[in-house]
């Protein structure tokens, strides 16, 4: 969509006209927030009208613009995400604000924000310390208690650590009402986990998926469950009740643990593949025909975005700072550590063929942790970048997702073909998107001047791989008969 003339509402107005609607407050407009509300928006079952808010700061407020110009801020395929969005311009029923007092209004208020984990990486890319700061989740939970009405519903989506919403979240609620002088407050709280994947099934992701669901007491465990069940498909996907936030908020650690444990599984096979002059992926591929082991994965560059990266350390702080046991999730701690080190192990790939990159012209075909999204957040992109430019390799960037790499600062090229007079020595594909895929592409990559290719996540057909090999020389990891 392209940005038009400023039109938005105030407050105000935006109440106005929506005064026969129940409101949604949701905090935070990030990849789960801005798709949430548009879900909740567009709802069928009640009529809502949802407000977004952000921070006031530059990152927020141009989120808050780009919404509110009628531009979803994250490009995605799935084209679910502007036919949901015209839907909310057509109806003014969405409205994105840095104004706190928003929380004011809402019968609903939804968690979406931030809560990283701080990470300190050896120079291997292993895993040296890790912390969990609090200070900012806690203080928007405040902003929420200072301005919400006392019979809100304050339903937690961000992944915390175990403990959180009975030990934290609570006790600063009550706190907040307590101090505005409101004695009968009958604030519920609610946990019910994202499961948001962008990418071509964004929307279902949250609409169409299964989701468990719990709360601080009963009265908070039925709301819950009866405001889900007026956004998500529950006929089809029929929701999951456990007995309290600290189950609910360990399911999400654990899914996405033990996800994180069956990737870091694979890095020592994909190396004796390597060793032993072997195709891992088609070893996969027979392995998972039993049912048993369909989920086990293949190997790649390495692990990025927000939840596999620090998932498991969110757990294991938790056992430790909160549930108060000494000892830590060892081989959780250690699953993420031997992931950090995935793109040095491609990097030794890469050089193990062509150890002099020095003045070498690069091209990076992907810059995203995910295909198909463009979302950088701990991309494991980003080590392998290091490390190449540290051989003084020069580097070109390409994803037709992301025009700016915003944790490096660069400019990334949307236009493939635009390399097409370049003298590339070396290509390495760091991105699974569809399009690296399609004929036309894979067409081009043929038509360059001889090169290398670097497949580090298996991404071709057998059929692109011999055409590709006809001309170029091509290298797979995990392939070690490539």
């Amino acid at each position: 969509m392209v940005i038009k003339k400023n039109k938005t509402l105030s407050l105000e107005n935006f109440l106005k006209l929506n005064e026969k609607r129940k409101i949604i407050a949701v905090q935070g407009l990030g990849f789960v927030g801005s798709a949430m509300s548009l879900v909740c928006a567009t709802s069928q079952k009640v009529k809502y009208a949802v407000l977004g808010v952000e921070q006031n700061n530059s990152n927020g407020n141009s989120i808050v613009n780009k919404l509110n110009n009628e531009q979803f801020p994250f490009k995605a395929e799935d084209p679910k995400i502007e036919q949901l969005f015209k839907k909310t311009i057509k109806e003014k029923n969405f409205l994105a604000t840095t104004n706190s007092k928003a929380f004011g209004y809402a019968d609903v208020i939804i968690v979406d924000i931030n809560l990283d984990v701080d990470k300190v990486n050896n120079s291997d890319g292993s895993l040296k310390n890790y912390s969990v700061d609090l200070k900012g989740f806690e203080n928007a939970i405040k902003t929420i208690a200072r301005n919400c009405k006392p019979d809100v519903l304050i339903l937690i989506e961000t992944t915390v650590p175990p403990g959180t919403c009975q030990n934290i979240v609570k006790p600063i609620v009550l706190t907040e009402i307590k101090k505005r002088g409101i004695k009968n407050q009958t604030v519920k709280i609610g946990h019910s986990y994202e499961r948001v994947m962008p990418g071509p099934d964004y929307i279902n992701s949250i609409k169409n998926f299964y989701r468990v669901y719990s709360g601080i007491d009963k009265q908070s465990e039925v709301e819950t469950k009866n405001f889900l069940k007026t956004v998500i498909s529950t006929n089809k996907f029929p929701l999951t009740k456990l007995s309290n936030t600290n189950a609910t908020e360990i399911a999400k650690v654990l899914e996405n643990s033990y996800r994180a444990m069956n990737i870091a599984f694979m890095v020592e096979w994909s190396r004796f593949s390597e060793e032993a002059s072997v195709n891992l992926y088609e070893i996969i591929d027979a392995i998972r025909m039993r049912p048993t082991h369909s989920n086990m994965m293949y190997p790649g560059l390495g692990v990025g975005g927000y939840c596999l990266t620090k998932d498991s350390l969110l757990a294991s702080w938790s056992k430790q700072n909160i549930i108060g046991n000494e000892k830590p999730l060892f081989l959780s701690e250690n699953a993420v550590s031997i992931n950090d080190q995935m793109p040095r192990f491609a990097f030794n790939f890469i050089k193990s063929f062509t150890p002099n990159l020095l003045n070498l012209n690069i091209l990076f075909m992907g810059v995203s942790y995910r295909g198909d999204v463009g979302d950088t957040r701990s991309t494991p992109v980003e080590k392998l970048y290091e490390f190449i430019h540290s051989e003084g390799g020069k580097i070109f960037l390409h994803d037709p997702y992301i025009e700016f790499w915003q944790e490096k600062k660069i400019n990334v090229i949307n236009e493939l073909f635009y390399f097409k007079n370049k003298k590339i020595n070396i290509i390495i594909i760091t991105a699974a998107h569809s399009y690296y895929t399609s004929e036309k592409v894979v067409n081009f990559l043929f038509n360059l001047d001889k090169l290398i290719i670097f497949d580090t996540i298996g991404h071709f057909s057998e059929d692109q791989l011999l055409l590709l090999q006809s001309k170029h020389t091509i290298k797979v990891l995990g392939r070690g008969d490539l």
